[in-house]
């Protein structure tokens, strides 16, 4: 399927890894230039050299080395996403999660950080990006979220609470930068990327799991679909929102889980 967006503009925040570098996989191999961000500038480079090897013939993949947390990452961003490119169509926002730790563990300064990570660098993206998604013929913007914020999991308070800030933020954007850009969100269920696999390992070595292969059953065993998440399916689904398909699709929070969760709403 052509999602017809060959020679747009995509930035993706937070893609040198996991899901958010499968969404910036996903929209090369259609066709879209893309910024790739991330800060480490040697996981950086290796993941831009993967998106290249996926991307359709005449695509440009570049990175941009720079932390969320710094309050002029936006900016920085975005300017070096027109600088390369001339434009940007298609913002696609991800970010790490916070440690995991019961709520009596935390202090003030775990809150914070975690809605700088999570909340104020989506803010300050999105404002940066604004008047060129608004100036393009196909503005979008897809949030990168969890299912967290329709199921709440023990120990993780800090992405539990706080990722509902930024669906609040989707949703409000979703009608205040109507009808120029779009802005969506999908919620993860559990998707096989490195964190997991690495997680698994960790049972495998501390005896929670006989094997690999049965940690990998184990963290599937309750998704009713039997398996993890593809991460390059889920890359799709980005695209997929990111394109004119999805033309009549704006403010909604989809959950990519397998059915995982039991939520109604």
């Amino acid at each position: 399927m052509d999602v017809e967006i060959a020679g747009n503009t995509a930035l993706v925040t937070a893609s040198s890894s996991g899901l958010g570098k499968a969404s910036a996989r996903a929209l090369a191999a259609e066709g879209a230039n893309v910024v790739v961000n991330g800060r480490d500038e040697t996981r950086l480079e290796t993941a831009v050299d993967d998106i290249r090897d996926a991307a359709a013939d005449g695509t440009s993949v570049i990175g941009h080395a720079v932390d969320l947390t710094d309050p002029t990452a936006g900016d920085a961003l975005v300017d070096r996403t027109v600088e390369e490119f001339g434009e940007l169509d298609h913002l696609v926002t991800s970010a790490g999660g916070p440690p995991a730790m019961p709520f009596l563990q935390t202090s003030d300064e775990d809150w914070y950080d975690a809605f700088d990570l999570l909340v104020m660098s989506v803010v300050r993206t999105v404002r940066a990006a604004e008047p060129h998604l608004r100036e393009s013929a196909c503005g979008t913007v897809v949030t990168i979220g969890s299912l967290r914020v329709k199921e709440a999991t023990d120990n993780l308070v800090l992405s539990n609470a706080v990722r509902s800030g930024v669906i609040g933020l989707e949703k409000t954007l979703s009608k205040e930068f109507a009808p120029d850009v779009r802005t969506n969100a999908v919620l993860p269920g559990t998707h096989r990327t490195p964190r997991v696999e690495k997680r698994v390992e960790d049972g495998v070595t501390d005896g929670r799991y006989d094997s690999f292969a049965a940690g990998l059953e184990a963290r599937a065993s309750n998704i009713p679909l039997g398996r993890l998440g593809d991460p390059d399916r889920f890359g799709q689904t980005v695209a997929f929102l990111s394109s004119p398909a999805s033309s009549f699709i704006s403010g909604a929070a989809v959950p990519v889980d397998g059915g995982e969760s039991a939520s109604t709403t």
